[in-house]
């Protein structure tokens, strides 16, 4: 891991975003689609840590930019060219755009200045959304990664931020996936090679400082 100094450096909220990944009722809620990735991503402390970042994100006035997934009624322009879109495409919650299950999902707080990217297609949060040019207009170096799934969208969004440009931040503990044991050896044996892991509370270290608004 990066010493205090250096992550204080790369986390310049200046240049840095905070990007929730699938945190969303229909995925990481009560009642998930995905009842055991909800379970780890909650029992791990996971998700408590996204709200966590996304709050000390919020008082120290980085950009905060939601990524949700998410599908038309009828399907039209969704993938189905793989067995995770066929079977997901039969689960008993789906994630249609405009329900409750497409909701960033308690307790990360959503605030005005938040952005909520959707996508209907696709497994990465960048890949063909606008995430990549709302970063280039904010100012965006370094990109934090959190939320889930350590699986799959979460390396998909560190690869693609990386082949985009962006210095890719992962606190390890506001990820998760299934089973429990595979998220450390995600991190140890591929995320780690890609990009800065760190954690939670290293990450809220290095934005201790005045609130949002307050006079210098």
């Amino acid at each position: 891991m990066p010493s205090n100094e250096q992550l204080a450096e790369q986390l310049d909220p200046a240049t840095t975003v905070l990007l929730t990944v699938e945190c969303q009722q229909g995925v990481v809620g009560r009642d998930s689609a995905l009842p055991e990735l909800a379970k780890e991503a909650r029992s791990s402390g996971a998700l408590q840590n996204v709200a966590r970042l996304v709050a000390g994100a919020h008082e120290t006035g980085v950009q905060v930019l939601h990524a949700v997934a998410e599908r038309r009624p009828d399907g039209r322009g969704a993938n189905r060219n793989a067995r995770l879109f066929r079977a997901a495409a039969r689960l008993p919650v789906q994630q249609l755009s405009g329900t409750t299950a497409v909701r960033v999902a308690e307790p990360i707080e959503v605030w005005d200045e938040d952005f909520v990217v959707r996508r209907l297609h696709g497994l990465s949060p960048l890949a063909g959304t606008d995430v990549d040019a709302l970063l280039r207009n904010l100012g965006c170096r370094n990109l934090l990664v959190t939320g889930v799934s350590a699986n799959i969208a979460i390396p998909n969004a560190v690869f693609d931020a990386v082949n985009l440009g962006y210095t890719a931040v992962v606190p390890s503990d506001a990820i998760a996936g299934v089973p429990s044991d595979y998220t450390p050896a995600m991190v140890r044996h591929t995320l780690a090679l890609v990009a800065t892991i760190t954690t939670t509370d290293a990450v809220l270290g290095c934005w201790k400082g005045p609130r949002r608004g307050a006079s210098g």
